[in-house]
């Protein structure tokens, strides 16, 4: 078994962690299945809320390059729990998202915000439905 694994986004070699492995398998999902371009996406994006450094497992861009969408990874072994929600709200509050999207790899959670609040969506959105909806 391979100790890293490339990581397209970074475009470097990362350790293969667990996490990183759904990392990883949630970025093809998104470039293959949600037709997201690979140059709108950014894998371990650092942002800045109330002087505090985050790290957003990945990050989707508008066109207008905006954010669009967090993708918060966890390991299999982790269960999607409030506070894994929690986690992706507070980086809402920095970056005024319209979706959310919470993963194990085993389980996967949509979020898209209407009227002000979140809200899960059955299926995985297109690229095209994120922008437009």
């Amino acid at each position: 078994m391979p100790r890293t694994v490339f990581d397209p986004l970074r475009r470097i070699d990362v350790p293969l962690t667990p996490e990183e492995r759904v990392r990883q398998w949630f970025i093809g999902i998104l470039a293959e299945v949600c037709a997201v371009p690979m140059q709108l996406m950014c894998s371990e994006c650092a942002f800045k809320l109330s002087n505090k450094q985050y790290r957003a497992d990945i990050l989707l861009w508008d066109r207008n390059a905006k954010p669009l969408a967090v993708v918060e990874c966890k390991r299999p072994d982790v269960k999607i729990s409030a506070e894994v929600l929690d986690q992706a709200i507070r980086y809402n509050m920095a970056l005024e998202l319209r979706w959310i999207f919470l993963t194990n790899g085993d389980s996967t959670i949509v979020l898209h915000k209407t009227d002000g609040r979140f809200v899960p969506v059955k299926q995985l959105p297109s690229y095209e439905q994120m922008l437009s909806e």
